[in-house]
C-alpha cells in the first residue's frame, strides 16, 4: 500500500462518488511523471548534441511543474467544486501528451528520453481515466 493511498483511506470526508481509487492512480502517475521529467531535462542537459534537445528540457520541465500542480490539487481534493480539477487534470494530460510526444522522437538515441516518455503516457492515461470519472 503506498503513502498515498494510506492517506487517502484515512480522509473522513470520503466523497463517496466512487473515484477515489482513480484519484490515487492519478496522483501518483503525476509524482511519478513530475520526477521523470525532471531528470530527463537534467540528462538532456549533460548530452553532448545538448542543443538538438532544447525543446524537450523545455517540454520536460513545464510538464513536471504541470504535474506537481496537479498531484498537489488532487491531494486536497475536499471541496464540491470540481470545475478547477478538471482544468487542471485535463491541462496536464495535454502537457504530458506534448512532453511525451517530444520525448518520443529523441527516444531512440537517448534512453532517459524513452524513459520519461513512458511516464508521460502513464500519466496522461491517469488523467483522461479520471477525468471520465469526473
Amino acid at each position: 500500500m503506498s503513502v498515498v493511498e494510506q492517506m487517502l483511506d484515512t480522509r473522513s470526508d470520503r466523497r463517496g462518488d466512487g473515484i477515489e481509487e482513480r484519484v490515487r492512480a492519478c496522483i501518483e502517475a503525476c509524482g511519478a511523471c513530475a520526477q521523470a521529467c525532471v531528470l530527463c531535462a537534467d540528462s538532456c542537459l549533460g548530452e553532448r548534441a545538448v542543443a538538438e534537445l532544447v525543446a524537450c528540457v523545455r517540454l520536460d520541465l513545464d510538464c513536471a511543474d504541470v504535474c506537481e500542480s496537479t498531484q498537489r490539487v488532487l491531494s486536497r481534493r475536499t471541496g464540491e467544486d470540481d470545475t478547477l480539477v478538471r482544468t487542471l487534470v485535463k491541462a496536464c494530460a495535454e502537457a504530458c501528451r506534448l512532453c511525451g510526444e517530444e520525448c518520443d522522437r529523441h527516444a531512440a538515441r537517448h534512453e532517459h528520453c524513452w524513459v520519461c516518455a513512458e511516464a508521460c503516457r502513464r500519466c496522461e492515461c491517469a488523467c483522461r481515466e479520471l477525468l471520465a470519472a469526473l
